[in-house]
């Protein structure tokens, strides 16, 4: 994948593109955070950015930017729906980038990418979904990459911390000359945020789909599902039950999100041609400490994600549980949305012996507060720095997308995004063969 200019006819070289940028489902909870944030960006772009408000129905989208700062009043209105090809077909062929809040994104997401990719209209999300993203490589990554269509998946807490830590790791590895990474762990510090709604109708479609064909089970369970049918590394696998790592003396639990942040880097691998390293194996787990004490902690953390699957998965028990979770677009209040704040520090062993460690953190829940922001500079970076960005078009990854322009501007809005070269020996990724222990 090439950074250069792009190749392909930009999109706005059509006489009917006239919007900058489209933020598709503006009406919903994380849709009108995102437009509350671009609207305080929108001041610092030069010349100001064509942006339109989508979604289906205008009356609620004249609300959602009554309610905006003055500066948004002359933001176009766009009436689409889902569910309605043609709608799509006319937003994507207008605008310049689609940013998008619509999900599940495998029941809603799948025509509005469709019409992206025809139009040659870039495109960022925040699934969290592997079913979806694979429908999308399967069925549209070549044609986006003969259309230019940028067509970035999970532009949010799924999964940018993620991709862009071993992002991070892979450049700086690579400038001190340490060869390639090998063992790489996301370890999850401080986070503090509550359940989105969206992510769990997102779980719940995905299990709907898998008892409705049990063989996308091997879809869910394959390391290397997202990765295009490029091999990754032997030994890769995921972490599903607690261990002590070797590197830490620490027992680990595995994290919620590990089973799509991971394929989101392993993509990002497989995109750049296996650039991070032929020995590159990936994982993200939770610590919870040494002793008996670590161990009661990891096993009840297992436990807790077994159950809420397997709940969910159980007809019986899926109304009960329905009751005890948060509905889609609905979230918390301005005040927790602030106090939330998210830390993850992964450390990988180059090829060398080396180890490096990247930070990424931030203040603000991570699946609505920091989610907005980070969407909302995707879309940005999109809109504003085509030229800086990944020239090819296909189904792409953040770090593949936009990396360093990406990292450049969740800085200036006060993201921690740190990398570097830490002492001591051993694994950094703890041990290779305890992955699936």
């Amino acid at each position: 994948m090439t950074t250069s200019p792009r190749s392909a006819a930009l999109p706005d070289s059509s006489p009917d593109v006239d919007l900058d940028l489209v933020l598709f489902g503006a009406t919903g909870f994380v849709g009108r955070l995102v437009a509350e944030h671009l609207v305080e960006q929108e001041a610092h772009t030069s010349p100001p950015l064509r942006i339109g408000l989508a979604g289906r129905s205008r009356r609620r989208l004249e609300q959602i930017r009554a309610a905006l700062p003055e500066r948004a009043s002359g933001w176009e209105l766009v009436v689409a729906d889902s569910g309605d090809a043609a709608s799509l077909a006319a937003l994507a062929g207008r605008a310049r980038v689609v940013v998008s809040t619509v999900g599940p994104y495998l029941r809603h997401g799948i025509p509005l990418v469709e019409a992206c990719v025809a139009a040659g209209t870039d495109y960022v999300d925040l699934t969290g979904e592997v079913l979806f993203v694979r429908q999308l490589v399967d069925r549209f990554h070549e044609a986006a990459r003969g259309s230019g269509a940028r067509i970035v998946v999970s532009g949010g807490f799924d999964s940018v911390p993620s991709d862009l830590a071993v992002h991070l790791l892979h450049r700086q590895v690579q400038q001190d000359g340490a060869g390639g990474l090998t063992d790489t762990t996301l370890r999850v510090g401080r986070v503090r945020g509550g359940v989105s709604g969206g992510t769990v109708d997102s779980l719940r479609q995905q299990l709907d789909q898998v008892r409705a064909d049990p063989s996308l089970r091997r879809v869910l369970s394959d390391p290397e599902a997202l990765s295009g049918g490029i091999p990754g590394a032997p030994g890769q696998r995921d972490v599903w039950t607690p261990f002590v790592e070797q590197g830490t003396g620490g027992w680990v639990a595995p994290f919620v999100m590990a089973t799509y942040n991971t394929r989101v880097v392993r993509r990002s691998n497989a995109l750049r041609d296996r650039a991070y390293g032929r020995g590159f194996r990936y994982r993200e787990v939770v610590p919870t400490g040494r002793g008996v004490r670590g161990r009661v902690r990891a096993t009840a953390v297992t436990a807790a994600l077994g159950g809420l699957v397997a709940a969910m998965s159980t007809p019986g028990l899926r109304s009960l549980v329905d009751r005890l979770l948060p509905t889609p677009g609905t979230g918390p209040s301005r005040e927790r949305r602030a106090a939330g704040f998210f830390e993850v520090r992964t450390v990988t062993l180059a090829e060398d012996g080396s180890r490096y460690a990247a930070v990424v953190a931030a203040q603000g829940d991570p699946g609505y507060a920091a989610t907005s922001v980070m969407l909302g500079q995707a879309g940005l970076a999109l809109a504003c720095d085509g030229g800086r960005l990944c020239a090819d078009g296909g189904i792409l990854t953040p770090a593949v997308a936009m990396g360093d322009v990406l990292v450049e501007r969740l800085r200036a809005q006060g993201f921690t995004l740190t990398v570097g070269r830490v002492d001591g020996g051993g694994s950094a990724g703890g041990d290779a063969g305890a992955q699936g222990a």
